[in-house]
């Protein structure tokens, strides 16, 4: 009936960035980070949380002499989170009749 939560992205934040990076495939950390009001700090650890599952795979360059982060989404992270969205639709109340 109802189906397990991954809980690498049953988290707000991880799930947000996710959520970003399924529609647009990469984007640059000051991009994920403005669109999820997060701090760096807290972003930095839950991407790396990401990154660790496979669910990501991040990118440290330079451009003009600055750093740049960019963050892609694998498609082992596509399929989780196809899978998290259908786990979490069999809690929908029309699913469980």
């Amino acid at each position: 009936m109802f189906k397990d939560l991954d809980p690498i992205l049953h988290s707000q934040l991880r799930l947000a960035a996710m959520s970003i990076l399924i529609s647009v495939k990469e984007a640059e950390f000051t991009f994920i980070k403005e669109q999820t009001n997060a701090t760096a700090g807290n972003l930095s650890v839950q991407l790396n949380k990401l990154k660790d599952a496979g669910y990501i795979d991040i990118t440290k360059q330079f451009k003009n002499n600055y750093p740049l982060t960019v963050c892609k989404i694998t498609d082992r992270g596509i399929f989780a989170f196809e899978e998290y969205v259908k786990a979490l639709r069999s809690y929908m109340p029309e699913n469980n009749k």
